[in-house]
C-alpha cells in the first residue's frame, strides 16, 4: 500500500491521503493542529501511531494509524471493512484490490513477499531478448506488451511471484493465459499456454516458482487454435493506478529474476 505524503492529483488505487480538513477536523480553527487531543475534539481523523504524542500528516505510522480508526469506526467486521474503503475510496477497484493483498498476506502469514522467481526453470533450453514495444499485426496494430521467451513445448512455466490468481482461461490474442496479480499491485500476464497446472483456479494464492502452466503456441484465433508460430510464453507486467492500467518493459526484470534463480542453484 503507497502512503502518499502530498497531495496527489487524485487518490490512488490503494495510496492513503488525508486531507488538512479531515485530518485536523473541520471545524477545527486550526487546520494545521497535531494535538491529537484537540484533533479527536473536533472529529479529526489524525491520530499519533508513532507514540511521540503528535498527529503528523507526513509521518507514515501517523498516517496508517488514522486509517485504521478510519476503517474500523462502525465495526471491524468484513461487510463493515469493505463500506468504509468504499466510502473512502469510492473506487471498486480500489476495494478489490486491498480485498486481494489481504487475501495474500494471511495465507502466506508474512508481510515478507518480496522473492520472486524466473517464469522458466533457468535448467531448461529458453531465448529470450527485449521485445517490448515491437510491432504486432495479427488482429491489427498493435505494440508488444512483454517479453517473448522461446522454449520448447511442455516446458513448465511458473509464477513469477506471490501472487493471486486474477484471471484464467482463453483469450483470442493470447490463447491460454492465466494473470498473476502482486501484493505491490503488478500484474503478471503469462500468455500463450499450452495448459494449466491441475487444479489451479481463479483467486488460488500462487508463490513464486510455482508451476502454474506449460510453454505452448496457443492463440491468435478461436479457442483452441494453436501453432500459428513457434511455441514460447508471453510474459508481460502491468501497473494500474485505479483510472487506467499500462505495460511497462518485463525485460529488466526477467534479467533480474534470471541471475537470482542462477545464484541460488550455485548455493
Amino acid at each position: 500500500m503507497n502512503i502518499v505524503k502530498k497531495r496527489p492529483v487524485h487518490k490512488g488505487i490503494t495510496s492513503i491521503y488525508f486531507p488538512e480538513s479531515d485530518w485536523a477536523g473541520m471545524l477545527n480553527p486550526d487546520q494545521q493542529d497535531t494535538n491529537p487531543k484537540s484533533i479527536s475534539f473536533f472529529h479529526g481523523f489524525g491520530r499519533d501511531g508513532s507514540g511521540d504524542g503528535i498527529a503528523e500528516r507526513n509521518n507514515d505510522l501517523d498516517i496508517l494509524a488514522s486509517m485504521a480508526f478510519l476503517m474500523s469506526r462502525n465495526g471491524t467486521k468484513e461487510e463493515n471493512l469493505l463500506i468504509n474503503l468504499w466510502n473512502y475510496y469510492q473506487n471498486s477497484r480500489s476495494v478489490e484490490r486491498i480485498k486481494q493483498f489481504a487475501t495474500i498476506y494471511a495465507t502466506q502469514g508474512t508481510l515478507d513477499l518480496g522473492e520472486h522467481a524466473f517464469p522458466l526453470p533457468v535448467t531448461a533450453d529458453y531465448s529470450y531478448r527485449s521485445t517490448w514495444g515491437d510491432s504486432r499485426g495479427w488482429g491489427g496494430h498493435r505494440s508488444h506488451e512483454g517479453t517473448d521467451l522461446f522454449a520448447r513445448y511442455g516446458v513448465p512455466v511458473r509464477s513469477t511471484c506471490y501472487g493471486i490468481v486474477e484471471v484464467k482461461g482463453w483469450n483470442p490474442y493470447g490463447g491460454w493465459r492465466i494473470g498473476i496479480r502482486d501484493v505491490n499491485n503488478i500484474y503478471h500476464y503469462y500468455a500463450h499456454l499450452s495448459g494449466f497446472q491441475k487444479g489451479i483456479k481463479e483467486n488460488d494464492i500462487v508463490k513464486p516458482g510455482q508451476t502454474i502452466g506449460w510453454v505452448g503456441s496457443s492463440g491468435y484465433g478461436k479457442p483452441g487454435t494453436s501453432g500459428k508460430f513457434p511455441p514460447h510464453l508471453h510474459f508481460g507486467l502491468y501497473r494500474d493506478n485505479g483510472l487506467a492500467e499500462w505495460s511497462f518493459d518485463p525485460y529488466p526484470s526477467l534479467r533480474k529474476w534470471e541471475r537470482e534463480d542462477l545464484n541460488k542453484r550455485k548455493k
